[in-house]
């Protein structure tokens, strides 16, 4: 990074922040997409995600979370009901519009209004939605209101560093990888050392020029199969 400003004693300073003033929070509304709707969590959602985790026979999806997998539709209504009401992280449930059913939860998280800094996380995608428009879509939508719509400065990524489907995904979507935090916390009993990564204000633009792009009709077949590589538009 580069610095054009030294201070009284001759030391490189950061650029000022012209105009800044902390940020709205995020709330609990719905984000509307083509092939997606993000929908504030509530029980409704119960059913159809239970439903759609059950298609991932062997947990895998699990692994790297805190919790599941879910033996049953209860245990599942357990774990969701005390994170509706919550502020952060702030839950939705990923609705596929083509089915109308719920197939997957993510959330807002370490929300700070002041700093304009805001974290995506609790991606529990279903195999209904993995290495889908549908999820992708979810993502872009996320992004857009974080950037656009709450006027955000930074968006962050954070997984086990063993996750590379996660750290993929996140490289992928665009985010830039920053390093690993050793020992950052204990899952399930076992160590995470955390990847994390981040995408900033000025990277949006042509960021969501590529997600617009990627996201239209034109560049899926028959079968919903992509034509282009999201990262191609970039």
């Amino acid at each position: 990074m580069s610095f054009t400003e030294l201070d009284a004693n001759g030391n490189p300073v950061g650029p000022v922040v012209d105009g800044w003033s902390p940020r709205p929070r995020p709330s609990h509304t719905a984000l509307e997409g083509r092939t997606v709707r993000l929908e504030p969590l509530s029980t409704v959602h119960v059913p159809d995600l239970f439903a759609a985790y059950s298609a991932d026979e062997s947990g895998r999806m699990w692994t790297y979370l805190s919790v599941g997998p879910f033996s049953s539709e209860a245990d599942l209504g357990v774990w969701i009901a005390p994170l509706i009401p919550s502020e952060d992280p702030l839950f939705f449930a990923a609705v596929d519009k083509a089915s109308g059913r719920a197939v997957g939860i993510v959330s807002y998280l370490r929300i700070d209004p002041v700093n304009g800094s805001i974290e995506v996380g609790w991606v529990t995608w279903s195999p209904l939605m993995q290495k889908s428009a549908i999820s992708t879509e979810a993502h872009y939508l996320l992004m857009k209101n974080a950037f656009d719509g709450l006027g955000y400065r930074r968006y962050e990524w954070k997984c086990n560093a063993l996750n590379l489907p996660s750290m993929k995904a996140a490289e992928r979507l665009g985010f830039t990888f920053e390093g690993t935090f050793r020992q950052a916390v204990i899952v399930k009993g076992r160590n995470r050392d955390t990847a994390w990564f981040s995408v900033i204000d000025s990277e949006w633009p042509a960021l969501k020029a590529s997600f617009e792009a990627w996201l239209m009709p034109d560049n899926f077949d028959g079968e919903g199969r992509q034509k282009k590589r999201l990262q191609e538009f970039r």
